[in-house]
């Protein structure tokens, strides 16, 4: 038994996972407003494949729309993102942890490295290219 997919319209999440869509997004992430044809060219994406993208991001409330005379502009709704960052965020404290752990690491070698140096011993790179001790 299949379970069927998501709408691509049913919520945020199931918009922004096709990566052209966060493509285009990331062409509104400056805040500016494009027409469909500037999108066509910054994307190097065909103008029907840049419009179903919009259509979609439309349909969740990520992207909206003002007509300017005979153009259509497009603009980011950077709000309608937020379930996704904060869902995202619950994830952070994994990351600042291994964050954390790296940084330790790094500094306990520098701090051996140190050592290593002011009790006039040589330090395996030392070794490594060929310096001999005195």
């Amino acid at each position: 038994m299949t379970m069927a997919r998501a709408a691509t319209t049913a919520d945020v999440f199931n918009a922004i996972a096709e990566p052209r869509r966060r493509e285009v997004i990331g062409v509104l992430a400056d805040g500016g407003e494009y027409a469909v044809g500037e999108m066509v060219v910054r994307l190097r994406m065909s103008q029907p494949t840049v419009s179903k993208h919009l259509g979609v991001l439309r349909k969740v409330g990520v992207v909206s729309v003002i007509k300017r005379g005979q153009h259509r502009m497009y603009r980011l709704n950077a709000a309608e993102l937020k379930p996704v960052h904060d869902w995202v965020k619950t994830f952070e404290r994994y990351w600042t942890h291994q964050l954390g752990q790296i940084k330790e690491r790094a500094e306990r070698k520098a701090l051996q490295r140190m050592i290593s140096k002011d009790s006039g011993t040589i330090d395996s790179e030392a070794k490594d290219s060929g310096i001999k001790e005195e």
